[in-house]
């Protein structure tokens, strides 16, 4: 007689969830016919083998399906580490990490100055028009992007990010990246955000702002150069049309420094 309980619910309910997310992560890296031709593979596999009961073919094909594991590692490498750092990145793994660490709330005064340099001359180059891309790191570690761009190693200046920016400066057209409360490197070069949802008015720095939120959970913030308009992107999702006080509001939550009169 054939038994069906709870364990065979929660085995079905994790199986279609895990094939969700690949499902989720092949359409955003657009390879998702690859996927369904997996999926295909393994269906006439399990067909052959289990139902059918084909010793050769079944055979030749478990053969297959043992050396395809490999392959499939190897070419979908990126979106294995995607997933497991989209894995490691939740909000309640991270709230356990801080449980442990003990972080405080003594930091508050320092980080609204850490802040408060950034939204100004975001404020100012945007109503300047000047083009600019700030990244902040939180945990995930940008030593690479920070190799491809010059290393600065300077304190938070709203003037000096402004200087970066200019439009006759030579490292303008890149990236700087904020790390531990300084300004680590500037013309740095990001990966590029391939999704078809991006709007086409949004041009090369909001590709690259959502390319780096996608791989990695640092904050991307874009000034336009042709609208003037402040977004930023967390987590693979824009926010756009920020004002200055929403700016800041963001960058105060993401970088875990609620108010402490909020609570």
């Amino acid at each position: 007689m054939f038994d069906f309980g709870i364990k065979d619910i929660v085995d079905i309910v994790l199986v279609a969830t895990m094939l969700y997310y690949c499902y989720r992560l092949m359409k955003e890296s657009r390879s998702l016919n690859v996927f369904i031709g997996i999926l295909v593979f393994i269906v006439v596999w399990l067909f052959v083998s289990q139902i059918l009961e084909m010793r050769l073919l079944g055979s030749i094909m478990d053969k297959l399906v043992s050396v395809g594991v490999l392959v499939i590692i190897i070419i979908f490498q990126d979106e294995i580490r995607k997933f497991l750092y989209n894995l490691g990145a939740q909000q309640r793994v991270h709230s356990l990490v801080k449980l442990f660490r003990g972080d405080g709330r003594g930091k508050q005064k320092t980080d609204k100055e850490t802040i408060m340099p950034i939204v100004m001359a975001c404020m100012n180059m945007a109503r300047r028009k000047v083009g600019a891309l700030i990244v902040i790191e939180r945990n995930s570690q940008l030593t690479e992007i920070v190799s491809t761009g010059d290393e600065i190693d300077a304190n938070i200046n709203q003037r000096l990010i402004e200087n970066i920016f200019f439009k006759n400066s030579p490292l303008h057209d890149g990236a700087m990246v904020i790390s531990k409360k300084r300004i680590r490197a500037a013309g740095c070069i990001l990966p590029v955000s391939h999704s078809v949802d991006i709007p086409k008015e949004l041009g090369l720095r909001h590709r690259a702002a959502l390319g780096v939120s996608q791989e990695t959970d640092a904050i991307a913030v874009v000034c336009s150069e042709e609208t003037g308009r402040i977004s930023v992107a967390i987590q693979g999702n824009f926010q756009l049309r920020l004002s200055a006080e929403e700016l800041e509001r963001i960058l105060t939550k993401e970088m875990g420094l609620e108010d402490v009169h909020g609570s």
